[in-house]
């Protein structure tokens, strides 16, 4: 029995993003585990399933650590298993990675689906190092420890010609962007990469030097971040 790992759109329509086989897999499934199942439920529907037909089992950040191997009882059973993200791809910057693991551990397949990754699309398009580079997550919230963690992170690539990409919470954008212009050197090539695959897709890339005179706010969109110091 095989698990999933089922990309979702990061905007636009199922057919836009999934190619044909994830979309016939997608819709072969009957037993799903989903940050969200609502949201599951209305992608499913988008891409020509039965979401009244299915099982959703929710995993998300509130979800008990103990409870995540329950969640492959249907692959026990002898029955496929879905995994979705929220947008993008499962487990990567999402909680799913923790039924990855615990499907590895007991010996079933699991095989990914090709679909948009945000991190990866943002990579592609920044014109950065994509040789070396490092998903680091989400920054610390607060300024002070924020500053220190994206002077951490500027030295590390300018040592290691290392990409650092990092995600924030959108309506947080314009607190990290004016963090990093306050913290980084002039030379130092900044990415912001916001609304990927939708209409308003912006992927801008510029010196720390050049963002500060061009003095624009992300705003709540969704974005990722890529920084690369020289």
């Amino acid at each position: 029995m095989i698990l999933y790992a089922i990309p979702a759109p990061l905007g636009g329509t199922p057919e836009q993003c999934l190619p044909a086989p994830a979309l016939e897999q997608l819709r072969s499934l009957k037993d799903f585990v989903a940050e969200n199942a609502r949201s599951a439920r209305a992608f499913l529907s988008a891409a020509g399933g039965k979401p009244r037909e299915v099982s959703i089992v929710e995993l998300n950040q509130h979800t008990d650590a103990s409870r995540v191997k329950g969640m492959l009882e249907p692959l026990r059973q002898g029955r496929d298993l879905g995994l979705v993200s929220e947008a993008g791809c499962p487990a990567i910057a999402d909680p799913g990675a923790a039924l990855v693991e615990a499907a590895h551990g007991e010996g079933f397949r699991v095989v990914p689906l090709v679909g948009p990754s945000s991190i990866l699309l943002a990579l592609m398009a920044s014109g950065l190092e994509g040789q070396r580079f490092a998903f680091c997550g989400y920054l610390p919230r607060e300024a002070p420890e924020r500053a220190r963690r994206i002077r951490e992170l500027e030295a590390r690539s300018r040592k290691e010609n290392e990409t650092e990409i990092f995600i924030e919470t959108p309506y947080r954008n314009d607190a990290l962007l004016a963090g990093l212009l306050q913290a980084c050197a002039a030379q130092t090539r900044l990415c912001v990469a916001a609304d990927l695959t939708l209409g308003s897709e912006a992927v801008k890339t510029r010196s720390i030097a050049e963002w500060r005179r061009a003095g624009e706010s992300i705003g709540r969109r969704p974005a990722v971040f890529l920084l690369l110091a020289k």
